[in-house]
């Protein structure tokens, strides 16, 4: 039963983001009123079983560092990244070196465009035999 629902909502999600990522703002503003009320929703829960400031601290922090989720939520896996790497913070980089990564990303993307086309052409070629 509970693997139907699970199912059911999965599908649900995968024609929904498929629909909405075609109206970005749209998409966002659900996104953001979602994120909102299911807070208000947690916040509201705590208050009225009289969770107190130290103890949702304590509860809170247990829950995300068992998950995994405390470092990313506060400062996400790009941070680390560019910080173990070496990296510099956008605002210390030269504007010629964000020129030069931008560059950089279009030509990827123009690579990845020539290949996925390739790919579809070979997939054509396939096709017809």
């Amino acid at each position: 039963m509970i693997k139907r629902i699970i199912k059911f909502f999965d599908k649900l999600e995968d024609k929904t983001r498929g629909k909405l990522s075609h109206y970005p703002i749209i998409y966002a503003f659900l996104g953001g009123v979602g994120v909102v009320l299911f807070w208000r929703g947690v916040w509201h829960l705590a208050d009225d079983i009289n969770l107190g400031n130290i103890i949702s601290i304590i509860i809170g922090t247990v829950l995300l560092l068992i998950t995994g989720v405390f470092v990313s939520a506060f400062i996400g896996s790009r941070l680390i990244i560019s910080g173990l790497i070496g990296e510099k913070k956008l605002s210390e980089k030269a504007e010629e070196e964000i020129e030069t990564e931008e560059t950089q990303l279009k030509n990827l993307q123009s690579t990845l465009e020539r290949v996925e086309k390739k790919i579809s052409d070979l997939e054509a070629g396939v096709g017809n035999h």
